[in-house]
């Protein structure tokens, strides 16, 4: 007789998350300011260079090129040779730590019995980057019936730490599927308990109710809490998980990049070219910050930021994982926005998947891939569907870091204050996170910092380059407020 702890595998529904017994009957199954430029980056109203690969200057397109018809390139392997990458990240929530040594179960969801596979995260929290079947690419590629992706459930338990279920993780081909975890510590009294989280279908395959189409420039009001006299990208979001008036749904504080890295992997494919993802992640943010700027739920008696509602903003999902290609292109232009002459709020750039959904003078989520695959970039999508007069801006103000990027990346040989201030915050993340390695802060960038950065970028999923761009500053100074605000409260 083995146990398992399957048994009770959650309905495949999209719910808030809840507590599952574990005491269960046995079974016989066996079974920024001023980023760096890029060449041809799309250059912003007043001049500034943007972080966006391959754009242009808007002066250059004045009219966009007429759509074409389209049909998606083939998948012509073995449908059964399709995989997607799997990377799991399992931290404790008390104190951000690397839990080492927890073991992930994974199994298809579905069929809790039948155990694909165990692993187990080393001293960095993490564990091997697997393999593991999925649909053919091309199902993504075109908005067909077939679901595009396989369902997981992971079964996470460490030492010390309660146990979670995350039911319904999707794997899409040829990218890398990131699931972050964090660890609650063992309750005593409830000591055989797993917390359970039910992903929701893709928006682009689920049924959601559509959008509720707005004024893309909204009201302002002084009444609110805090008024803003410049756009800010904030520290956090608060998201309301429901639509606004359901006062029984749960509000989940997140941090701004990770809530914009959960919306776009649940509301675009990862697979998609890089223009279509650029141009959806810029108006997934520039929406975000629109709410933000103009205090739209506040001003309205609530007290949250944004909701997880389909029918009013975008689909954030508790606990999902996000993709590789999804968190890069986030972290290269998350302090950017669409903007228009004149006006100083972020647009509200509303959009429907045009196919299920149509929105006319709106995006079209399948319209955008088109494009891209004709070679379109993430500007010029924008602007065929948002009109000419739409540009890209920058934030001049980040909350909750201590320093703006210095403005050119540091790499062996550089030296500074800036050179200084970064070693000072890597050398503290590095009394948390061991492996990354102790560095003196000196002002010099040598070969002992370079391997300090190479191992936070391992760690925190970035490209192990040795340089500090512009994503690995801002994501040093992510983690260092992060790892000193525990100090304070330890």
């Amino acid at each position: 007789m083995k146990r398992t702890p399957f048994l009770l595998t959650p309905q495949r529904q999209n719910t808030a998350n809840r507590k599952l017994t574990m005491q269960q009957e046995d079974t016989d199954s066996g079974r920024a300011i001023n980023p760096p430029s890029i060449p041809g980056g799309a250059e912003s109203e007043s001049g500034s260079s943007n972080n966006i690969p391959g754009d242009i200057n808007p002066a250059m397109q004045e009219n966009p090129v007429p759509t074409q018809d389209f049909t998606a390139p083939s998948d012509e392997r073995d449908p059964s040779d399709a995989t997607g990458q799997l990377r799991i990240s399992v931290l404790a929530s008390t104190n951000n730590r690397p839990v080492e040594n927890a073991s992930i179960t994974i199994s298809y969801s579905g069929e809790p019995d039948s155990v694909i596979q165990t692993i187990t995260t080393d001293g960095t929290g993490l564990t091997p980057t697997i393999s593991l079947p999925t649909p053919p690419l091309s199902y993504s590629m075109e908005p067909l019936a077939n679901q595009p992706y396989s369902e997981y459930t992971f079964y996470i338990t460490a030492e010390g730490y309660e146990p979670i279920l995350i039911n319904g993780a999707e794997l899409l081909p040829d990218v890398t599927a990131i699931q972050n975890v964090l660890l609650d510590p063992v309750a005593d009294n409830e000591p055989n308990s797993a917390e359970v989280f039910v992903i929701g279908p893709h928006t682009l395959y689920g049924e959601y109710p559509p959008k509720i189409i707005e004024p893309e420039i909204q009201p302002t009001f002084e009444t609110g809490e805090i008024v803003l006299s410049r756009v800010v990208i904030p520290e956090f979001v608060v998201v309301h998980d429901g639509p606004p008036s359901d006062s029984s749904a749960p509000n989940y504080y997140v941090p701004y990049r990770d809530y914009i890295k959960n919306v776009a992997s649940s509301e675009i494919y990862a697979t998609w070219p890089q223009a279509a993802l650029y141009a959806n992640i810029l108006a997934i943010q520039s929406f975000t910050l629109n709410r933000v700027y103009t205090e739209f739920y506040r001003n309205k008696g609530y007290n949250f930021t944004i909701t997880s509602s389909t029918a009013y903003d975008h689909k954030w999902i508790n606990e999902r994982n996000i993709y590789d290609t999804i968190s890069e292109a986030v972290d290269n232009i998350f302090n950017n926005y669409l903007s228009r002459p004149n006006v100083r709020q972020p647009i509200l750039t509303q959009y429907c998947d045009g196919k299920r959904v149509t929105c006319p003078n709106l995006m079209s989520q399948w319209g955008s891939k088109s494009l891209a695959d004709q070679g379109y970039t993430a500007i010029q999508i924008l602007r065929y569907f948002y009109g000419q007069s739409i540009y890209i801006n920058t934030s001049e103000e980040i909350s909750g870091i201590p320093s703006s990027y210095p403005g050119e990346p540091l790499t062996i040989g550089s030296r500074g204050s800036k050179v200084r201030q970064m070693q000072e915050q890597l050398d503290t993340i590095a009394n948390v996170y061991y492996p990354i390695p102790n560095i003196a802060a000196d002002g010099i960038f040598g070969q002992k910092t370079r391997e300090a950065v190479i191992a936070f970028q391992k760690q925190f999923d970035l490209p192990q380059s040795g340089i500090v761009d512009f994503p690995t500053w801002y994501k040093i100074s992510q983690i260092y407020v992060a790892v000193t605000r525990i100090a304070e409260y330890s």
